[in-house]
C-alpha cells in the first residue's frame, strides 16, 4: 500500500513539473501565423531594430526604413549588414518590386 502511494505521489509530481515546464516554454516563444494558401509558423522578428541597423548608413534613412519595414513584415527577414546580402532572405525579399518595377527591399 505504501509503495502505491509513493508511486502515485511521484507520478503526480512528474506531471506537475512537466506541465510547468511546457508553460514556461510557451511564454518565451513569439510566433505569428501567416494566413493564406501557404500557412507557416514564423518566429518573431524585431523589424524596427533590424531595419534601423540595415538603413543606418543609407542616404535617405526614412525611405529606407519604411521600405525595409514593409519587406520585413511580409518576409519576416532582414539581411545582415547595411547593404547587399539580399539573397540571404530568399525570393520573398529579392523579388518584391515597386510600382516602377525597381527592387523594393533595401
Amino acid at each position: 500500500m505504501e509503495l502505491r502511494i509513493t508511486l502515485l505521489v511521484l507520478v503526480l509530481f512528474f506531471c506537475i513539473v512537466q506541465v510547468s515546464s511546457e508553460t514556461n516554454i510557451e511564454e518565451h516563444q513569439h510566433a505569428q501565423v501567416v494566413k493564406g494558401p501557404n500557412r507557416r509558423l514564423f518566429q518573431f522578428v524585431d523589424c524596427v531594430g533590424l531595419c534601423k541597423i540595415r538603413c543606418r548608413l543609407h542616404s535617405r534613412q526614412n525611405v529606407c526604413t519604411r521600405a525595409c519595414g514593409t519587406c520585413c513584415a511580409r518576409c519576416k527577414c532582414v539581411p545582415p549588414g547595411t547593404s547587399g546580402n539580399r539573397q540571404m532572405c530568399g525570393r520573398c525579399y529579392t523579388d518584391m518590386r515597386t510600382h516602377g518595377n525597381k527592387p523594393k527591399c533595401p
